[in-house]
């Protein structure tokens, strides 16, 4: 079995919106509350595709798209902060987040950033463990202020250079 990392651009629009929605179909309140984000996530990087292959991949297995991670670079050096970041419940499991994950850690570090941000929620412990595993720390944890939304906290991670 062969992982590769392939720029967004070798795939067609619509890509990352279905590798979103199906890492996580566990539970359908995410696409009920996150619809409209991994619509405007997928649109966004379409229509700026030479961002897209600068500042995110999509992880394949045997040429099949498995999951994906993309990252804002805007606040750099200071920071660059961890966006999406999935993998499809197939291959969840297997190692392959915490390849994905350590991937892009050496790519945003590549420009000399002085730390990486992620933010997580209180009910994803397989992605806390894999935070914490590639050396990210806990940096605080915050209540959600949004009662219609069904996550009761977020978790900030750094990871310090």
């Amino acid at each position: 079995m062969s992982i590769e990392f392939k720029k967004v651009s070798d795939f067609n629009r619509g890509i990352l919106f279905q590798l979103l929605k199906d890492a996580y179909s566990f539970d359908c309140r995410y696409e009920q509350s996150w619809y409209s984000n991994w619509q405007d996530c997928d649109n966004f990087f379409f229509d700026n595709l030479q961002i897209a292959d600068k500042c995110g991949f999509i992880t394949t297995l045997n040429d099949e798209a498995i999951g994906f991670v993309v990252w804002d670079p805007r606040n750099m050096p200071e920071y660059a902060e961890i966006g999406h970041n999935c993998i499809v419940p197939k291959y969840k499991g297997n190692g392959y987040g915490k390849i994905q994950l350590q991937e892009a850690v050496n790519r945003i570090i590549q420009n000399d950033v002085r730390k990486i941000i992620v933010t997580t929620n209180d009910d994803l412990i397989s992605a806390q463990r894999m935070y914490e595993s590639v050396g990210f720390t806990i940096h605080q944890k915050r209540k959600n202020q949004n009662i219609e939304d069904f996550v009761r906290e977020y978790i900030d991670y750094v990871y310090f250079l």
